[in-house]
């Protein structure tokens, strides 16, 4: 097994066992997502809409999966950017590095906004740049802290979930038929549902990144990983069954605030202010887990000179990427007050898809001493990334290829000055 990241003066320390590792997968997935995409999914999907849940599920178990047999072999910071490098060869590994970064940042600011639009409507991309700088604040004072505040937005989360879960299924007002599939269910609609839907899965990359600062990674991370995954979907499962029961797939794509609308089908009107809570609490822990992950995947790829070379400082005190972090809350703090959410979350999907199809890719080239997978899990997590990908709305299509195409022809600029400046 490769040592990880051994001889760098500039180590980050190893704190995380498993609970805290699933937590900051929790803390990634359970978030703002669930509140946010069931509506544009069932607009997407109609009735096919958990068909979409479904084969969103199916994408993030091969991913997830082959994430953790790669982590167990790389435990550094870096994710796929790593993988990518030492399986593929060093532009994929810059590509995966790239996608996560540009989509991911995008996705902070996403959840920003999300945090700004249920704290105070009318000043959210103030409160969304207020919320970036706390966050990173806390980011910057230790991975510790950030693990434990994190432990305790999973836990309010989960009770907002489950208060609205359990209000619907025991309301007068639940039809079963509500969760027939209908004619209004198409393969393209259920594809672009899976899309939308991955959004709210993809946080176990976050674990991955972090294998630089798990105790025993090699157990930690492969562990932690299902855990996560496991727990989020039965969550993801029975808040869109209970919220289609008693609103059906019409009101439910119609829907601005679905579970706040579900409450109310429900009678219980006095848990609407709470699901309001609920969902900003949310999106401060997709957001704070979102600005780890992409830290440290800017703190690899400054390592290997992908980026400023200057960005791979440890702080020595607090043991974290201190000036990544700063850079990465400067650049969401500027999204956050000049972008759209809509465009920002579709931009990140196709950004998020393409990161994932080079993880499943690298792991098909491990052996069988290597942990390798069974041979159909990357095959189906390559195809799932990509047809999803694709089906995304053309504008989140294009844009995201777009910004691919600038980051491939950067590195291949880079490698061309390089050659000239050795007289290659």
């Amino acid at each position: 097994m490769p040592p990880p990241a051994v001889g760098l003066p500039d180590e980050l320390r190893r704190r995380l066992g498993v609970p805290d590792a699933v937590m900051i997968g929790l803390g990634s997935m359970i978030g703002a997502g669930i509140f946010a995409s069931l509506a544009p999914a069932a607009r997407a999907a109609g009735s096919g809409l958990l068909l979409g849940l479904a084969l969103a599920a199916v994408v993030a178990y091969c991913n997830a999966t082959s994430s953790a047999r790669l982590a167990a072999l790389y435990p550094a910071s870096g994710g796929t950017y790593v993988y990518g490098r030492e399986r593929l060869g060093p532009f994929w590994g810059y590509l995966a590095g790239w996608a996560f970064v540009v989509g991911k940042t995008a996705s902070c600011a996403a959840m920003a906004l999300t945090i700004g639009s249920y704290v105070w409507p009318g000043q959210a991309h103030a409160v969304a740049v207020a919320a970036v700088v706390a966050l990173t604040a806390v980011n910057y004072a230790g991975i510790q802290k950030s693990a434990l505040l994190t432990r305790g937005i999973v836990a309010v989360v989960l009770a907002v979930l489950a208060a609205v879960a359990t209000a619907s299924l025991v309301s007068d007002g639940v039809d079963t038929a509500r969760l027939g599939i209908g004619a209004d269910a198409t393969v393209t609609g259920v594809l672009q549902a899976a899309g939308l839907l991955f959004f709210a899965f993809a946080g176990y990359a976050r674990i991955a990144t972090l294998g630089e600062e798990a105790r025993d990674p090699a157990r930690t991370i492969p562990r932690a990983i299902p855990i996560a995954l496991g727990i989020t979907l039965v969550v993801y499962a029975l808040v869109a069954v209970s919220v289609l029961l008693v609103l059906g797939p019409g009101p439910l794509a119609s829907a601005e605030a679905p579970l706040a609308d579900a409450a109310r089908a429900a009678d219980a009107d006095w848990l609407v202010p709470v699901v309001r809570v609920g969902a900003a609490v949310a999106a401060l822990g997709s957001l704070l887990s979102l600005i780890l992950g992409v830290s440290r995947t800017t703190l690899a790829m400054a390592r290997d000179h992908h980026l400023p070379h200057a960005l791979a400082t440890v702080h020595p005190r607090f043991k974290v990427p201190h000036r990544a972090e700063l850079l990465v809350g400067a650049v969401v703090a500027v999204a956050a007050a000049t972008t759209d959410v809509r465009g920002a979350i579709g931009f990140s999907s196709f950004g998020v898809l393409a990161y994932y199809a080079i993880a499943n890719a690298s792991a098909w080239t491990l052996t069988p001493a290597e942990g390798r997978p069974a041979r159909i899990v990357p095959v189906t997590g390559v195809a799932g990334c990509l047809v999803l990908a694709l089906a995304l709305p053309p504008s989140s299509v294009l844009t995201g290829a777009a910004v691919l195409l600038i980051g491939a022809a950067t590195y291949g600029i880079r490698r061309i000055s390089t050659h000239h400046q050795q007289g290659i």
